[in-house]
């Protein structure tokens, strides 16, 4: 499976109303880092520049990104040339976010040449969700990290409709669309980004995969006392974002045999928690089905029943 992945840090504004940052680039430098380790992901850094201590590319602190490397950058990730179509592709950033309201609300990622008094705001975020309805990426993830980024899920006037189906969807916004991002106090991240980090950590998970079901869950609860509203939307099936990857145990050349045989022949299965090693590889549509759950939908869920032997009843 194929995963690409851009993450966009800007520290650096021309703009003389837009301060300075000092969280954006050590906050996308650790969502990359993250995403290479534990999520076999593809990573483009931007800016990036060349460490030649590691001889690596990182986050650059300093350094400008511009409207068109940006817009270029995103578009390359979710329409790219050529025929080797990545499965997945995950765009993040950290940054200014601006709102423009003329007559019409608008939502915009603030690149450092940005001067809205010239007319040049940004990336727009509707323009970012009409791309998105017309990707060909399977696996969409966005993670926005700025002010008035909750602009992005207001799909009132771009609803994808029928060229959203067949797509799965991971949106998050640090904040609704008419807040502020903060940066955290005790902490050298911001506040999303710190919940992040920690929620795509797979060691916390035993080896078991980390999705974007699983991911908004554990967030949700970090963030659920603090004042900043991070807004939330996932659709389709789930995503498989970070795990731990381990090496088979073999001693000899020959592979270790455990003691514990899933195959129980005619006995049965009880539904205890002693019974769940034995159960596997339904993670993802248990995140689901949760999911649906929890918004407040009723949910039937249907299915032959079975006898001891395993084999369907004649009821």
């Amino acid at each position: 499976m194929s995963r690409d992945a851009l993450v966009a840090g800007i520290n650096t504004y021309s703009y003389e109303l837009l301060k300075n940052l000092t969280a954006p680039a050590q906050d996308a430098e650790a969502i990359a880092t993250l995403l290479e380790n534990y999520g076999e992901f593809n990573v483009r850094r931007l800016p990036g520049v060349k460490d030649k201590q590691n001889n690596t590319i990182r986050v650059g602190q300093k350094t400008q990104v511009t409207l068109t490397q940006l817009e270029e950058a995103i578009a390359q990730l979710f329409k790219p040339e050529g025929k080797n179509i990545p499965d997945t592709a995950l765009l993040y950033f950290s940054g200014h976010g601006l709102r423009k309201n003329k007559g019409i609300q608008e939502g915009f990622l603030a690149t450092s040449d940005v001067n809205p008094d010239l007319g040049n705001w940004g990336i727009r975020l509707k323009w970012l969700r009409e791309l998105l309805q017309e990707s060909p990426i399977k696996q969409q993830i966005i993670w926005l990290d700025c002010c008035y980024s909750g602009e992005l899920l207001n799909f009132a006037e771009a609803d994808p409709g029928d060229r959203g189906k067949g797509r799965d969807r991971c949106f998050i916004a640090a904040s609704r669309e008419f807040e502020v991002a903060y940066e955290g106090m005790s902490s050298n991240h911001s506040v999303l980004t710190d919940a992040l980090l920690q929620a795509l950590d797979p060691k916390q998970t035993s080896g078991k995969w980390v999705t974007n079901y699983t991911l908004i869950e554990n967030i949700n609860q970090r963030l659920q006392a603090f004042p900043q509203r991070p807004l939330f939307a996932n659709s389709g099936g789930a995503i498989n974002l970070t795990r731990t990857w381990k090496a088979p145990n073999i001693e000899s050349n020959h592979s270790v045999v455990t003691s514990i045989c899933p195959y129980r022949g005619l006995q049965y299965f009880d539904c205890t928690p002693e019974d769940a090693q034995y159960f596997y590889g339904r993670q993802a549509l248990t995140d689901q089905l949760l999911e649906k759950v929890r918004a407040g939908n009723f949910l039937a869920v249907l299915g032959a029943a079975t006898n001891a032997g395993g084999f369907p009843t004649q009821d």
